[in-house]
């Protein structure tokens, strides 16, 4: 998994390092620009043409990225409840391998994989939903910063803040989303390793809306509201089934 974070970094920091202050048009070649950036420009404009509002725009492209990626956040949100459920298994295993040598530490590694395994628990799976979302979030930062320095495209505002500058206000709003998100999922609970990351994720995302366009932090509001929503009514159902699960147990 570490190989593919790593090649995933390095294809965003290319990608990242390219021509984003030049204008863009469907005649730009390269992968980067035929299958990341001009497919976003052209779902906003499209949604621009109807609308009138290329905030309408940003909207469908967070709305589709986000039907696209829900099998992997129901995956996710399963194998954070497994994870959560193995805890006391997990001390437990602690407890009788805690001494800190090379062999125990190998025998408990082993233990934890297969009660992992058997459980359907991943400890890294609530960072795929987000590692997916990075080229697009990067995609949109190119789509909406050539989009404005090509003349044939005028972004205009949303709530009278133009989508091509930055707004503290904006930007306080995605972290608070992101913590939202956050106090409605398991992760925390689930995955104390990760605990650390799901608290800096609100702040980065804040710090980062501080200097980012308009555009990148109302994708990210939408995403987080759509998020905390598929919390609420994805757990609700996962609740329901291992109640059902319980039910079935207790009268065999």
């Amino acid at each position: 998994m570490r190989k593919y974070i790593l090649l995933l970094g390095s294809v965003l920091l290319l990608a990242g390092c390219s021509e984003f202050n030049q204008p863009i048009s469907s005649e730009h070649g390269g992968i980067w620009n035929q299958y990341i950036v001009w497919p976003i420009v052209s779902v906003i404009q499209i949604v621009a043409e109807f609308t009138g509002s290329y905030a309408g725009g940003i909207i469908l492209v967070t709305v589709l990225v986000r039907i696209c990626i829900l099998p992997l956040s129901l995956k996710q949100m399963k194998s954070s409840r497994a994870m959560q459920a193995l805890q006391p298994q997990l001390r437990e295993l602690q407890k009788t391998y805690s001494p800190k040598n090379e062999e125990t530490q190998r025998q408990y590694q082993q233990e934890m994989m297969k009660l992992m395994q058997s459980t359907g628990a991943n400890p890294i799976a609530g960072c795929l939903p987000v590692l997916i979302q990075m080229p697009v979030l990067l995609g949109l930062y190119h789509a909406i910063s050539r989009m404005n320095v090509t003349p044939m495209y005028e972004l205009g505002s949303i709530f009278n803040v133009p989508l091509a500058t930055s707004s503290i206000i904006f930007a306080i709003l995605a972290g608070v989303m992101q913590y939202i998100v956050v106090k409605t999922g398991p992760t925390l609970k689930a995955n104390s390793q990760m605990s650390f990351m799901q608290y800096l994720l609100p702040i980065m995302i804040m710090i980062f809306g501080f200097i980012a366009p308009v555009a990148i932090t109302l994708y990210w509001i939408i995403s987080s509201f759509i998020s905390v929503l598929q919390n609420l009514y994805l757990y609700k159902i996962l609740y329901r089934e291992n109640k059902d699960v319980s039910l079935i147990s207790e009268t065999k």
